[in-house]
């Protein structure tokens, strides 16, 4: 047996810590290493869609990586990816190691493999046919692979890059691929000069030339037979290959992995503590501190050396020693990974939130993206979810970039951009509808499309954009508010209430109307609008868009016919059944998966309804149900998140939901109160403030509130301020096993919300 595949002399501790003995979240350090809980397993298969990924990287750095292969379970990965720029986006440049001569060499080697180990500062895995071991470790823009060949013979490394071009110098390859309207530049250093370098062409490698571009451009590296082990450190850049080569120096001067792996473990450590738990079950804190892990996949700091790249307007900038983020999808990450970022991460959610500014002061509109890449604004889904961030942070507190800039690029973008979905151009004749009508016009059933701009898989999803235009009016009205600009702010206010219009007093539903005014019918709530019920609604039915109004829940409350009428059909949520077999039921909303009834947990516009039971004189339904969705749907094991995580957007839920509070609503500075499973919760706020949550007699069973006190006040409420913990204060609970009914059940106790009666012209 090889030394490089045995445990005997490597010390217990040290193959404990790097997961080499049990699986990630099966046996654990103390308190003082929260990242020894984390699992990246944890949710890698899935129902139906996209599931986690087990990505290797530190928190919210450029340099990422993970395995590439058709699914979890396949016996098979594709090479050894360098980078991957965006959470979901095509692996960029790959390495294949290679101890066959008789292997037909391709840009990217196909392996079978075993003895894979991930933990979000390390990989390794053992290459079956080719006995080779891998071991990878990152830091921030720099990375460094090993290579122990276990059996004689021609050694070679492959590199490639999918559409770009590769040259080698001696030990050193450098090179750049192109991903969308960017680049991204490679600088590698091997650890011994290859024998001989070549040129891949159609299987065929023709030594003697060190250079090669175009489509799947590859170089094969030579080391003959005399090298056991073999190892290469790069740096990567979206600015060139000189930046690359500075970044590799100094994050990664030497080929010591087992150093680049500690100062990863390190820089884990710093983030996930942020946050200490106690109590709960071993398997309560995997999925805890997993699910914290995940919200650090975005946003990506891609700052390098005091510049960055742009890909709103293709420079280079200055950053002014405030870092540059992209990498984001606001329509899933508003509603509580940057709300958790506000708390724990102050200073670099402002930075966030200033790089969204530049992103639209450096766009050719001036409009503020949605979904920013590397490329610039992907555009994706509906609504204009970034000022809903941007308005989150600066009324809790958060300063450190230009809310008027903020207010006008998203007025700006508001009145001059086009609402429908997947489509980033200019508002057209349905917008100009909405400007005075106050809502978006569906199809009947049959009815051609009249816009060409419709994009033709997404749909008009009338129903959905009204809401969420009717939600960035309302942070709109808001930001305007707060600069003193009173017109803009009752303008903005009146049409926040537009989602009024499509609320069907008959059924308690909000439902689409035609361009007359006529709700389309006949409409069924749970199947009408073709796949993802986009016609209407977005990725979700009816019945998940019946509670699409989180800035004025209070107002849904009333028009639904009052409180006791609101928790009905907030139950009924829950118990309403598919409506047909899962087959045909998941063949039509692929998105949502996680179900309760109607309710579909796995996907993000469900997140806060459990909360909801808290505005209308039910906060122990909230408790029982909170707690019920996380033993589900969250757990330790390849299924154990409920659906399309997208990159912290869902971990985020579970986060929050296990410390007992949720962000109900983004632009409100109020917590929903839950139910928690840790006894003790410590959140490091910064400078030296700390959010303490006490849950006293918690267990699996106690899970309802008897009393509860707020820095030191009796409170009986089930929410609270973020002013009553911004600097620093504690939530005490007492839990038991059956619910106190009127814990918070007063009408003058429901959370804050805008309320039934618009505001006056």
């Amino acid at each position: 047996m090889r030394k490089s595949r045995s445990l005997l002399h490597t010390p217990l501790r040290q193959a404990l810590a790097f997961g080499l003995l049990l699986p990630a979240g099966t046996l654990h350090a103390a308190a003082s290493d929260p990242v020894s809980y984390v699992n990246p397993n944890i949710g890698n298969m899935s129902q139906l869609l996209v599931p986690t990924f087990p990505t290797v990287s530190l928190p919210n750095a450029m340099m990422r990586i993970h395995p590439e292969r058709p699914s979890y379970i396949s016996d098979q990965i594709d090479g050894l990816p360098l980078l991957l720029p965006a959470h979901r986006g095509g692996q960029v440049f790959h390495i294949s190691p290679v101890l066959d001569a008789r292997t037909r060499l391709s840009p990217v080697i196909p392996y079978t493999y075993d003895l894979e180990k991930t933990l979000p500062y390390r990989y390794s895995v053992s290459l079956d046919e080719q006995d080779i071991d891998v071991a990878f470790a990152p830091a921030r823009r720099s990375a460094i692979y090993t290579f122990a060949f276990g059996k004689p013979g021609l050694r070679y490394l492959v590199l490639s890059s999918g559409d770009g071009e590769l040259k080698a110098d001696g030990n050193v390859v450098t090179g750049f691929q192109r991903y969308g309207h960017a680049s991204v530049y490679l600088y590698l250093v091997a650890s011994a000069a290859p024998e001989k370098i070549g040129v891949l062409d159609n299987g065929t490698t023709r030594f003697g030339a060190a250079s090669a571009a175009g489509r799947d451009a590859a170089l094969v590296l030579s080391f003959g037979s005399s090298q056991a082990r073999a190892a290469v450190r790069y740096g990567v850049s979206y600015i060139s290959v000189d930046q690359a080569k500075k970044n590799l120096e100094s994050e990664t001067p030497d080929f010591d992995l087992d150093k680049t792996a500690a100062a990863g473990h390190k820089a884990w450590n710093d983030a996930l503590g942020k946050i200490q738990v106690t109590g709960g079950s071993e398997n309560e804190k995997t999925v805890f501190y997993t699910a914290l892990y995940r919200t650090y996949e975005r946003m990506v700091d891609v700052s390098e050396d005091g510049k960055y790249y742009s890909g709103f307007d293709g420079k280079v900038h200055d950053d002014n020693g405030v870092d540059f983020y992209n990498d984001d999808w606001s329509w899933d990450t508003h509603r509580a990974d940057h709300p958790l970022g506000v708390l724990i991460n102050p200073k670099q959610e402002s930075q966030k939130i200033a790089s969204y500014i530049r992103m639209a002061e450096q766009s050719p509109e001036g409009w503020l993206p949605t979904f920013p890449e590397l490329s610039g604004d992907g555009h994706c889904m509906n609504g204009l979810y970034s000022a809903a961030i941007i308005w989150d942070a600066y009324n809790k507190g958060l300063r450190g970039f230009d809310l008027a800039a903020a207010y006008a690029h998203a007025k700006k973008t508001v009145l001059e951009s086009t609402a429908l979905p997947w489509v980033l151009g200019p508002a057209n004749s349905i917008d100009a509808f909405y400007q005075v009508h106050g809502y978006y016009p569906a199809l009947k059933p049959g009815e051609p499309e009249t816009i060409p701009v419709v994009n033709r898989g997404e749909r008009r999803q009338s129903v959905a954009i009204t809401l969420a235009a009717s939600y960035t009016d309302w942070c709109l009205a808001q930001m305007a508010k707060a600069l003193g600009k009173k017109d803009d702010y009752a303008f903005f206010e009146k049409r926040s209430y537009n989602y009024r219009n499509l609320f069907n007093p008959a059924t308690g539903f909000f439902h689409p109307k035609d361009e007359s005014g006529a709700f389309i019918e006949p409409l069924d709530y749970k199947f009408s609008g073709g796949l993802g019920g986009r016609d209407y609604y977005d990725e979700n039915n009816g019945w998940t868009y019946r509670w699409g109004v989180t800035h004025n829940i209070a107002d849904v409350v009333d028009l639904m016919g009052g409180r006791a009428k609101f928790v009905e059909n907030l139950d009924q949520l829950f118990r309403e059944d598919l409506g047909d077999n899962r087959y045909t039921v998941y063949a039509s909303f692929p998105d949502g998966t996680g179900n309760v009834g109607q309710f579909s947990m796995g996907n993000e516009p469900s997140m806060p309804i459990p909360y909801f039971y808290n505005y209308a004189g039910a906060p122990w339904k909230t408790q029982k149900r909170v707690r019920s969705l996380l033993d589900m749907w969250f757990r330790n094991d390849l299924q154990g998140v409920p659906g399309d995580e997208d990159g912290g957007g869902l971990s985020a839920f579970a986060a929050f939901s296990s410390l007992g509070f949720y962000p109900v609503t983004a632009g409100m500075p109020v917590y929903n109160i839950g139910s928690p499973i840790f006894t003790r919760s410590v959140m490091d706020l910064g400078d030296g403030k700390t959010f303490v949550v006490e849950a006293i007699h918690c267990s699996r069973d106690n899970k309802y509130i008897q009393s509860a006190k707020l820095n030191g006040v009796d409170w009986n409420k089930p929410w609270f301020r973020h002013s009553d913990i911004a600097k620093g204060g504690a939530l005490v609970l007492v839990m038991g096993n059956r619910p106190n009914k009127d814990w918070g059940a007063a009408p003058e106790d429901a959370p804050p919300s805008e309320g039934p009666l618009a505001p006056a012209p």
